[in-house]
């Protein structure tokens, strides 16, 4: 149960943040926070990451619901994988479909962290990105144990 508190968590603050981004920030226009490190730009993104399959909404949203689907179907075989894969897997689905509401209910993902030498991102791309680095790091090490579930 911890794991869908983890999970509804980033789900929310993903939400939150980007009805805030829709709601306050002009289209396209960046604003600099303090230290001009990060920018808040408003983009909306037809695609996936990095550009990849442009306007490629309904494949994403395939894609992302049978990627939901077969998590849900082997869910019993999750349940006695690490703690550090389970967390993985719990980030990487939150953002996902919180990027899969923004799909659903507005044809593209709303985007607005700006740090200017790569891709206006969002809660939901953080998410995704630290779910699978976790996820590659303990296939990467073999990581057996079962330390910390």
């Amino acid at each position: 149960m911890r794991f869908l508190g983890v999970g509804l968590a980033v789900l929310l603050a993903d939400q939150i943040t980007k009805h805030l981004a829709a709601a306050y920030l002009p289209p396209g226009k960046s604003v600099a926070l303090p230290g001009h490190l990060l920018y808040l730009t408003l983009v909306r993104n037809p695609g996936a990451a990095f550009g990849l399959f442009p306007n490629g909404t309904p494949f994403l949203i395939l894609l992302t619901c049978g990627v939901l689907g077969w998590v849900w179907f082997h869910r019993r075989a999750f349940a006695d994988q690490p703690f550090l894969l389970k967390l993985g897997l719990t980030l990487a689905l939150a953002g996902g479909v919180g990027n899969l509401i923004d799909r659903l209910r507005w044809g593209s993902v709303i985007d607005f962290l700006d740090v200017r030498f790569w891709p206006v991102f969002n809660v939901a791309d953080m998410a995704i990105v630290a779910g699978v680095i976790l996820i590659f790091w303990l296939i990467i090490r073999g990581d057996k144990s079962r330390s910390g579930s």
